[in-house]
């Protein structure tokens, strides 16, 4: 068996007083995909930041292999030190490998020539993971690296890290993402790791197993501690060694349970404020059109929402979601077309840039808006002690800046204000984001439960399984298709193909001018471009010509003894081979994606 080229062992670290990390201990093998899992406020981002020796542990030891190169995917990377985007790829590269940093910049959608200033969220996760895959590193670590990408990019991601040899630590709260990448988990909870050798498929049923054994041991120290303590009241005082002896034990008993209960954190309590709604159509939208000068988003829709519908937005970031969900909710008026709303309607939202939680605000005065210490949380007053715990929420956190939680107690945060609201139509624009697997199971329950109306923009396409009724999908060019079902219902409709949007600017979200919408030709194109038709002649040649020079490489390499005789030639016939295979790869997808267009054509 392989020897681990990277190593954590009884990793301590302790913060604000308390232990974060109490002998936390993982090892990867060359190749090696695992995900590292737990809830929000685990200490998941510290233990990978300690792996990559960006802080240094209270105690442990940290293994890195002689000549591993470790790439860290932090979940808010700082960019401002770079003044373009290819300036901060390319500085992690070498002369010869610069010409990678404009290519993979190309794939994520980028040219290069951004200001690292003026990146949005999204553009910002995309640089960085240019960055990082450029570096073709032998150990990735990496952080949510989903957040703010929509379908597509994620989709090209999987596909990315799937064909790359490096080892892997995956943070992510993306179900599907860690089913299809990972082949191990890391579990991180009360400071301490465990190992799961499975699909990520198969976590939370182990991990209720855990738990229930961990219940277990709680409840057979609490029958020995009544047992050592009524042996105090009434025991044989005789023998004084046995009795220091025993007192000593359960001493260390009582000891061992206050930590066990000072570790275990609560349960999270979501329940929506429902309102009711006498009205069976929540939202009508008749020949709707919303357009920039140069490009349509919205053009000629029309749509009915009715009571109890959870409808789910999709499409590549800039195909217009959040004006879409704008104009639905009224916060926009169409250019053209009319949106009618429901009399009875109540709504609240939560958009996903939380800006309920902007400035120096406190826990409190956000759940409170100021106004003492009580919630109002539909009809009922609480207070917002016993409201915050229920949304796990610390009373030593009730006067912490909101500027200072983590990105998944921020989460809870806009959650809990949210909730707390009246509502028959929540509008929901990425819940997902920074959230752990937990809290999502709870909202998901929650949500299900809601007997109002749900609108919802995600790029979880687990989350949209398990909730939607139906999909509204961006086609591009303004134009939008309704599938009913969840995300695996719309590929299957579409015969398994996810739609091929086009990438498009995330920052142009203010006002239009009033121009009129531009006029958008909704007739297919009727047979493949010359170009297209010249491609698909020349690829099969293409693909023949580079298996032979793949089998060619693998030749060489199959010599056991080139390695000891010549190293710099194995390491040149091994990158060769690495390009050649990703080549051909590329030349087989791109074949078979113009022969599907051609037989759709001709049909």
């Amino acid at each position: 068996m392989a020897a681990p080229i990277f190593n954590l062992q009884d990793i301590t670290y302790t913060l604000g007083g308390r232990p974060l990390l109490d002998g936390a201990s993982f090892s990867l093998l060359p190749g090696e995909r695992l995900c590292l899992v737990g809830r929000n406020g685990s200490g998941k981002s510290t233990l990978l930041r300690i792996a990559a020796g960006e802080i240094q542990p209270d105690d442990g030891l940290r293994f890195v292999q002689p000549g591993l190169k470790v790439h860290y995917l932090p979940q808010e990377p700082d960019l401002s030190a770079w003044p373009t985007t290819y300036d901060y790829v390319a500085s992690v590269l070498d002369d010869l490998s610069k010409y990678r940093a404009r290519s993979m910049l190309a794939e994520l959608g980028l040219t290069g020539d951004e200001t690292c200033s003026s990146l949005s969220g999204g553009e910002a996760r995309r640089c960085a993971l240019a960055q990082a895959l450029a570096a073709e590193p032998d150990l990735l670590l990496l952080d949510e690296p989903t957040n703010h990408l929509d379908l597509p990019c994620i989709a090209w991601l999987e596909r990315e890290l799937q064909a790359s040899h490096a080892a892997m630590v995956v943070i992510s709260h993306d179900r599907r993402f860690l089913e299809t990448l990972c082949r191990a988990v890391i579990w991180l909870e009360q400071g301490k790791t465990q190992r799961l050798d499975a699909n990520f498929s198969h976590f939370e049923t182990w991990r209720d197993e855990q738990i229930e054994l961990a219940e277990r041991a709680a409840h057979k120290l609490d029958r020995q501690i009544a047992r050592e303590e009524d042996w105090m009241r009434y025991g044989v005082t005789a023998r004084r060694k046995r009795n220091v002896r025993r007192v000593a034990e359960l001493a260390d008993l009582r000891a061992k349970r206050r930590d066990i209960a000072s570790r275990q954190r609560g349960s999270l309590n979501m329940v929506a404020n429902e309102a009711d709604n006498t009205s069976k159509i929540v939202i009508a939208a008749d020949h709707i059109s919303w357009a920039f000068p140069d490009r349509t988003l919205i053009n000629d829709l029309s749509l009915k929402i009715t009571r109890g519908d959870r409808l789910g937005l999709c499409g590549a970031n800039g195909t217009g979601k959040t004006t879409l969900l704008r104009l639905l909710t009224g916060q926009l008026t169409p250019q053209q077309g009319e949106v009618r709303l429901s009399p009875s309607l109540k709504m609240v939202t939560l958009d996903q840039q939380r800006t309920a939680l902007e400035g120096n605000r406190t826990v409190v005065d956000v759940l409170t808006n100021g106004q003492g210490e009580i919630v109002e949380v539909g009809t009922e007053r609480r207070h917002v002690m016993g409201y915050m715990k229920d949304f796990l929420f610390r009373p030593e956190q009730a006067r912490t800046p909101v500027n200072h939680l983590s990105g998944g107690e921020r989460g809870r945060l806009a959650l809990a204000c949210a909730l707390a609201r009246p509502s028959n139509l929540l509008v929901l624009d990425e819940p997902t984001n920074d959230l752990d697997l937990e809290t999502l199971d709870l909202l998901q329950d929650m949500l299900a439960d809601y007997a109002g109306t749900v609108l919802l923009v995600s790029h979880d396409r687990d989350f949209l399984d398990r909730l939607t009724t139906s999909i509204l999908v961006a086609e591009g060019d303004g134009q939008w298709i309704d599938y009913a079902g969840g995300y695996s219902d719309m590929l299957a409709q579409r015969k398994g193909n996810a739609p091929k949007e086009r990438r498009l600017s995330e920052s142009n979200t203010s006002e239009p001018p009033s121009s009129k919408p531009r006029s958008v030709s909704s007739k297919p194109a009727a047979k493949l471009s010359y170009k297209e038709q010249l491609e698909l002649k020349e690829l099969p040649e293409t693909m023949e010509k580079l298996g032979k020079d793949v089998a060619v490489c693998r030749k060489a390499l199959s010599d056991p003894e080139l390695y000891s005789r010549d190293p710099a030639r194995f390491e040149k016939v091994t990158a060769v081979l690495q390009e050649v295979e990703q080549r051909l790869t590329d030349s087989e997808e791109r074949w078979l994606e113009l022969e599907t267009k051609r037989l759709e054509l001709e049909e």
